[in-house]
């Protein structure tokens, strides 16, 4: 399989990690050739990160591990979801998702008066 298509754009390409059991979105993580490669090698998410600028295996170290179960590609071949089995939370905060924080929850409607609001 040829990988490059997915970095014609730059060295890394963003992941999204969904349940494979329910869709929900665990997380967003990047990958380089490297950890993709690691990632359909092991069955297991393999990612880089852009702080530490080295491989990690999520839940290496805390037992948190993500068993692939399909990666797809998207339309532009820039992105990548990846639905997983996800054993324990996703999140390093110990949430089961990344995504807890809500901007605009639901039941809240956007501003609707025909002005764009400053959110600055």
């Amino acid at each position: 399989m040829d990988l490059d298509i997915y970095f014609r754009k730059g060295p890394l390409i963003p992941a999204i990690v969904i349940d494979a059991a329910d869709g929900e979105v665990l997380m967003l993580a990047y990958m380089n050739r490297e950890s993709l490669a690691k990632t359909l090698e092991t069955g297991y998410t393999w990612f880089y990160s852009r702080s530490r600028q080295a491989l990690w295996n999520k839940g290496a170290t805390s037992g948190h591990v993500q068993r692939v179960v399909s990666i797809y590609g998207d339309c532009d071949d820039d992105t990548l979801l990846i639905q997983v089995e996800q054993t324990g939370p996703a999140c390093h905060t110990g949430n089961r998702s990344c995504f807890f924080k809500p901007l605009l929850p639901p039941g809240i409607e956007p501003h609707q008066n025909g002005k764009e609001d400053d959110l600055s």
